[in-house]
């Protein structure tokens, strides 16, 4: 097994659909920052969640929505991109999800903060101010970049 720890941002919200015998797959794609030299890069996840093992924490990722993710690495694909470039495709199979303690949700006018309530929402516990593994502004890199598939 080639397990993969990958932590980032929602490039779009989750989409659910079902296999011809019925199993239920949602696709999460992650935009996950990496720095070379001197310049950020942006590495598009395509993350395959089978089942209904997270069905009670999806409700609450949106696009923008800080994740992380513990999966099965897959053989990376290449693609040529709009502008007639060779790109690579990542994907993993998720094994596990978690709600990331870095930055916000993009989309939120307000940081959920952690509490003991009994309530349904997501929390986040506002660490780093908003830097996601300080690399930035959390979910500054979506604003111009555009999911590649």
């Amino acid at each position: 097994m080639n397990q993969t720890t990958v932590a980032g941002h929602l490039g779009a919200d989750p989409e659910v659909r079902f296999t011809s015998s019925g199993q239920k797959v949602t696709t999460l794609r992650v935009a996950a920052r990496v720095r070379r030299g001197n310049k950020d890069e942006t590495i598009w996840w395509k993350i395959s969640v089978w089942g209904e093992q997270f069905d009670k924490m999806i409700p609450h990722f949106k696009k923008g929505s800080p994740i992380i993710v513990i999966g099965e690495m897959n053989k990376p694909e290449i693609f040529t991109d709009r502008e007639g470039k060779p790109q690579v495709s990542m994907s993993m199979t998720a094994l596990n999800l978690l709600f990331s303690p870095f930055g916000r949700p993009e989309s939120a006018g307000q940081e959920h903060h952690a509490s003991t309530g009994g309530s349904n929402e997501p929390a986040y516990s506002g660490v780093s101010e908003g830097f996601a593994y300080g690399q930035g502004k959390a979910g500054s890199h979506l604003v111009d970049d555009e999911v590649p598939f």
